[in-house]
């Protein structure tokens, strides 16, 4: 049975009998109202949050957000109960921000934004248009909220002190999400409580479950900054490109003599996000081109 709807606000879509349409979009976006109003123009059966998954063997469905309370065996029971639903003439509307879910089962998405259909197609191209504006939301996202510095461990002789610990992107501006590939740049603060006379400031970019990713400092970048006075506050900046795949990661700071002996060192001393615009494994983005020869 079709769907149409024609609301004269901004939303304007049918569809059609024998279609499965996936409903994306950020909370607020006039999902749910959308699937009320599908309920208000005549029969349908709703499934929400904690409702079995119950397929009927026509009509028209309204699923929102009901997979993801479910078992992986009712998932799949449902998803071949859903192609019956489909092949019979059924139509269906599914709310979900389950990407893989709607790209399995679904003809066509709909992304809603403020109420309005911001765009219609192929799952595959309307799920990779969302994508990159999450992640640019995101990413905008972390310019109002700096990473605090909230070390795991702390521990040195205490002859300098690690102040501060600053991520910036690309923009210049500070940030506790950075986009992969773009210019990345970590500073360090340190104060010198004693006078050192070769000091070396480093740092370490783990995973979220402590995997070493990258780490550099000063003495292997041969840059030469002492001796150092008691009272003197230096920064130091690395930057580079942030090749890393999407995730979650921490940065561990240390100042430190040539031989190791530790001034201040801050394990996992901020933590960092990483986003992009489409999926990639592991932790290393080698953004690879691919050819068929």
């Amino acid at each position: 049975m079709a769907i149409a709807f024609r609301n004269g606000g901004g939303f304007e879509a049918a569809a059609p009998d024998g279609a499965v349409v996936g409903v994306i979009g950020e909370d607020g976006s006039g999902k749910g109202r959308l699937l009320r109003e599908a309920a208000a123009r005549g029969p349908a059966r709703y499934i929400g949050p904690g409702d079995a998954l119950e397929i009927p063997g026509g009509g028209v469905l309204l699923i929102e957000h009901a997979f993801a309370f479910h078992d992986a065996l009712a998932r799949e029971r449902a998803a071949v109960a859903l192609h019956a639903f489909r092949r019979a003439g059924g139509t269906a509307l599914i709310v979900s921000h389950e990407e893989n879910l709607l790209r399995r089962l679904c003809d066509e998405i709909w992304w809603l934004r403020d109420g309005a259909l911001a765009a219609r197609g192929d799952p595959g191209e309307i799920l990779a248009c969302y994508r990159r504006h999450i992640a640019e939301r995101v990413r905008a996202w972390g310019e109002t909220a700096a990473p605090a510095l909230s070390p795991a461990v702390r521990r040195g002789d205490g002859r300098a002190e690690v102040l501060a610990v600053e991520t910036i992107g690309e923009n210049g501006r500070p940030t506790m999400v950075w986009r992969s590939g773009e210019l990345a740049v970590v500073k360090v603060r340190v104060i010198f409580r004693e006078t050192v006379a070769d000091p070396v400031v480093g740092i370490m970019i783990r995973t979220r479950i402590g995997l070493n990713v990258y780490g550099t400092n000063t003495e292997l970048e041969r840059l030469q900054f002492g001796p150092c006075a008691a009272g003197l506050t230096v920064e130091i900046a690395y930057a580079f490109r942030c090749e890393l795949c999407p995730g979650d990661y921490t940065i561990t700071v240390a100042s430190h003599d040539p031989d190791g002996v530790w001034h201040d060192w801050l394990e996992d001393a901020v933590a960092i996000t990483v986003v992009d615009q489409r999926y990639t494994a592991g932790v290393a983005n080698l953004r690879a081109t691919v050819s068929r020869l």
